[in-house]
C-alpha cells in the first residue's frame, strides 16, 4: 500500500513538471512575441505615442474652452490652430537664426579652428614639459620622414586619383601602359542613399501626427466610453481607475517637462543674450530642452552655448560663465522644479529608470530614450490601479 502511494506521488510530480514548465514557457513566448512586434512596428508605435503626448499637452487648454460652452471639435480645432501658429513662429525664428549661422559659418569655423589649435598647442607644450621633467636625459627624436612613393604604383598620399597606371615589367620601349579605372566610393553618399527609405518612412508617419492628435482630442469622450464597454463589473471600475491614473501621470510628466523646458529655454535665452553669445534664441532653446535628457542632460545642455561662445570669438570668461549658468539652471530644475511638478506624480526608482532607458533605447534608438520614462510610468500607473498587478507597481515604484 505504501509503495502504491509512493508511485502515485512520483507519477503526480512527474506530470506536474511539464505543466509547470508550460506555465513558464507561455509568458516567455508571449513576451518575446510582444518585443518582436514592438521592434518590427516601432515606427507605428512611436507615431502613436508622440500623438498621445501632444494630445495630453493640449488637453488642458481644450477642456478650458469646453467649459466656456464651446463644442469639443471646435475647441480642438482652435487649440490646434494656436499650437500650429506657435510652432510656425518658433520655427521661423529658429530658421532665421540657422540661416544666419550658415551665413557666418566661415567665421565661426575659423574661430573654432583657432581655439582647437590653441588647445592642442597647450596640450603639446604641457606634454613636452612633463616629459622633460620626468626624463631630463631623454631626447625627443623627430618623426621619421614619410616613405617615397613607388614608381608605377598609385600614390597612397593622393587617394582621390581616379586612375591606376601600371607599367609592364618587360620594360619594352614604346609599350602602351596598362590603365585601370578605379572607382572611389563616397561613404557619405552611400550613407545618405541607405537612409532615404528611413527618412521617407519617418516623414510619412510624421504626417499622421496632427490628424491623430486632433481625433484623440475631439473624440476623447467617445473613445473613453467605448473602451470601458470592453469590461464588466469590477473590471470596468479597475479599467476606469487605470485610465484615469495613466492620464494624470502622463499629463503631469509631459506637461511638467514641457513647462520646465520652456522655463529653462527662456532663462537661457535671456542670459545668453545678456552675455552677447551669438544667436541666443536658438542656443537657449536647444540648451533648455537638452537639459531634460536623463543622466546626460547637463553636458548636452552645456554644449550649444559653449560652442556658440567659442565660435563667436570669445575663448575666455564668457565660456566659463555660460557653462556655470547652464549648470545652475540644470541643478535648479532637477532639484527644485522637477520634484515639485513631475516627481509628485511619477514614482519610479532609479534602477527601473536605467533599465527602461536601456530597453527602450535598444528597441527604438533615440526615440526610445526620449519615450522610455513616460512609457514605464504609464505601465506603473496601470499596475497601481489593477489589483492583480499592484505588486509589479510596488516593484517599479520608489
Amino acid at each position: 500500500m505504501i509503495e502504491t502511494s509512493q508511485d502515485e506521488e512520483d507519477f503526480t510530480s512527474a506530470a506536474a513538471k511539464p505543466a509547470a514548465m508550460s506555465g513558464y514557457a507561455l509568458p516567455i513566448i508571449a513576451a518575446g512575441v510582444v518585443i518582436a512586434i514592438l521592434y518590427w512596428a516601432r515606427v507605428v508605435f512611436i507615431t502613436a505615442i508622440i500623438s498621445i503626448i501632444i494630445a495630453l499637452i493640449l488637453e488642458p487648454v481644450v477642456s478650458l474652452l469646453v467649459r466656456f460652452r464651446l463644442p469639443r471639435s471646435l475647441a480642438t480645432f482652435v487649440v490646434g490652430l494656436m499650437a500650429a501658429s506657435v510652432l510656425y513662429f518658433a520655427g521661423l525664428s529658429a530658421w532665421n537664426q540657422m540661416a544666419g549661422v550658415a551665413a557666418e559659418f566661415p567665421t565661426f569655423k575659423d574661430n573654432l579652428s583657432a581655439f582647437v589649435t590653441n588647445v592642442s598647442d597647450r596640450v603639446q607644450t604641457l606634454e613636452t614639459d612633463t616629459t622633460r621633467l620626468l626624463s631630463p636625459t631623454r631626447k625627443v627624436e623627430p618623426p621619421p620622414p614619410p616613405p617615397a612613393p613607388r614608381k608605377g604604383r598609385r600614390n597612397n598620399n593622393n587617394p582621390a586619383t581616379p586612375l591606376d597606371i601600371i607599367v609592364p615589367n618587360n620594360g619594352v620601349p614604346g609599350a602602351i601602359p596598362e590603365v585601370r579605372i578605379h572607382e572611389d566610393r563616397n561613404s557619405v553618399t552611400d550613407y545618405i542613399y541607405a537612409r532615404l527609405g528611413t527618412l521617407y518612412q519617418f516623414l510619412l508617419m510624421a504626417s499622421f501626427v496632427p490628424f491623430l492628435a486632433y481625433f484623440m482630442l475631439s473624440w476623447r469622450d467617445h473613445i473613453y466610453r467605448s473602451f470601458l464597454q470592453f469590461f464588466r463589473g469590477n473590471d470596468q471600475l479597475a479599467a476606469s481607475r487605470a485610465v484615469e491614473g495613466v492620464g494624470e501621470m502622463a499629463r503631469a510628466f509631459v506637461v511638467g517637462n514641457f513647462l520646465i523646458g520652456i522655463f529653462l529655454a527662456t532663462m537661457s535665452w535671456a542670459i545668453f543674450a545678456a552675455l552677447r553669445i551669438p544667436y541666443p534664441f536658438l542656443l537657449g532653446l536647444m540648451s533648455g530642452f537638452l537639459s531634460l535628457v536623463p543622466y546626460i542632460g547637463m553636458p548636452l545642455a552645456a554644449l550649444p552655448p559653449v560652442i556658440g561662445a567659442i565660435a563667436g570669438g570669445d575663448h575666455g570668461s564668457t565660456v566659463v560663465i555660460a557653462f556655470f549658468v547652464v549648470l545652475s539652471l540644470h541643478l535648479l530644475a532637477m532639484n527644485v522644479l522637477y520634484p515639485k511638478i513631475v516627481g509628485a506624480r511619477v514614482h519610479l526608482n532609479p534602477l527601473v529608470v536605467t533599465l527602461s532607458l536601456m530597453f527602450w533605447g535598444f528597441l527604438w534608438d533615440a526615440a526610445g530614450l526620449v519615450l522610455a520614462i513616460p512609457i514605464t510610468a504609464g505601465i506603473k500607473a496601470v499596475c497601481d490601479n489593477v489589483d492583480g498587478l499592484r505588486s509589479f507597481g510596488r516593484f517599479l515604484g520608489d
